[in-house]
């Protein structure tokens, strides 16, 4: 049978470090909550503002599939693949760390501040080289649907990751509504959304809101009580 777990924005957890506001979604560091833990391979849901001239310094990571959305401001990342690139708003990175990379996050600007989202995905299988990528989610790119950008099989020309998952990005104009189809291989899905409002069967998300589905075993509607852009997760049962 099809449940919901709601995870409203004043919900989650919280953390301020001066230079950092952190927001969870799940566990992470040392927030812990044992009802939100990570669902399924999606294990970080972390909506961050870095404060001018602030960021994270050259630290490591393995066997875990990463995402950073811009919101505002502009954020500069380099790695030990020889990467080296400044993150605007709309902009979208991947990097799957596999048997190892480090990289390194900060805020360049003197008096504006970054807002951004960063996602962990556990891999299905450890190790490999590290991969890199971006993505420019611009105002036009998508208009009243999802676009898969990330899959386990390359479909719709998304990007490749090391996960049977499927990672889309909706942008919806008010009144406008798309479906979620059932799907036996992923039938579980997590939505965040990241600006205006949406609706889905008896509940409203706004912005900030995230919404888990399991074993999803028929249509269900998503539609847009304002102009909104949300993530949307397609996940299988197996991590």
């Amino acid at each position: 049978m099809i449940q919901f777990k709601f995870r409203p924005s004043h919900e989650r957890g919280a953390r301020d470090h001066g230079w950092l506001q952190a927001r969870f979604s799940f566990s992470f560091s040392d927030y812990y909550d044992p009802e939100h833990s990570g669902f399924h391979s999606l294990v970080v849901m972390n909506n961050d503002i870095i404060q001018p001239q602030g960021g994270f310094g050259n630290h490591p990571h393995d066997n875990a599939e990463i995402f950073t959305y811009v919101i505002s401001g502009e954020l500069e990342h380099k790695d030990s693949m020889g990467n080296g690139s400044v993150i605007k708003p709309g902009d979208l990175q991947y990097m799957s760390a596999g048997d190892g990379v480090h990289h390194s996050e900060f805020n360049p600007s003197d008096s504006e501040k970054v807002e951004l989202y960063q996602i962990w995905m556990l891999p299905k299988q450890k190790g490999g080289q590290p991969i890199y990528e971006e993505k420019k989610l611009g105002k036009d790119q998508v208009k009243n649907e999802i676009k898969i950008l990330f899959s386990n099989d390359g479909r719709e020309g998304s990007t490749l990751i090391r996960q049977n998952a499927t990672f889309g990005f909706g942008q919806l104009e008010e009144g406008h509504s798309v479906l979620l189809q059932p799907d036996q291989d992923k039938p579980n899905a997590w939505i965040q959304v990241l600006n205006g409002s949406l609706t889905l069967g008896d509940f409203q998300l706004c912005q900030a809101d995230g919404l888990g589905i399991e074993r999803i075993d028929h249509q269900l509607t998503i539609q847009a009580e304002q102009n909104c852009k949300f993530f949307i997760f397609r996940l299988s049962d197996s991590g």
